[in-house]
């Protein structure tokens, strides 16, 4: 059974950082995250909406390489493809 988390377990309680978006919509991801997640420039990042919030998942090598081997009949690079020309018709 999932309990919530109280004020007396710091440890389920997440880090909330805030940042602000630019003109241009651009933002900042704090350094502590850009750490603990190992973003650095020229990272790609997912942007997913979630309906009511938006996720940012970074594709980093980790993330890369817990991938292979669990989609070994998958072709990932026509999916890519795929994901690029649904992106620019939006």
């Amino acid at each position: 059974m999932k309990t919530n988390p109280t004020v007396t377990d710091p440890a389920a309680l997440s880090p909330v950082m805030t940042t602000r978006a630019t003109a241009k919509g651009q933002i900042v991801i704090p350094v502590k995250m850009r750490r603990k997640y190992h973003i650095k420039a020229g990272t790609t990042i997912r942007v997913i909406d979630e309906g009511d919030h938006i996720v940012l998942r970074p594709i980093t090598r980790e993330l890369i390489y817990s991938l292979y081997g669990k989609y070994k009949d998958y072709d990932l690079l026509e999916a890519l493809a795929e994901e690029k020309k649904y992106e620019r018709e939006l």
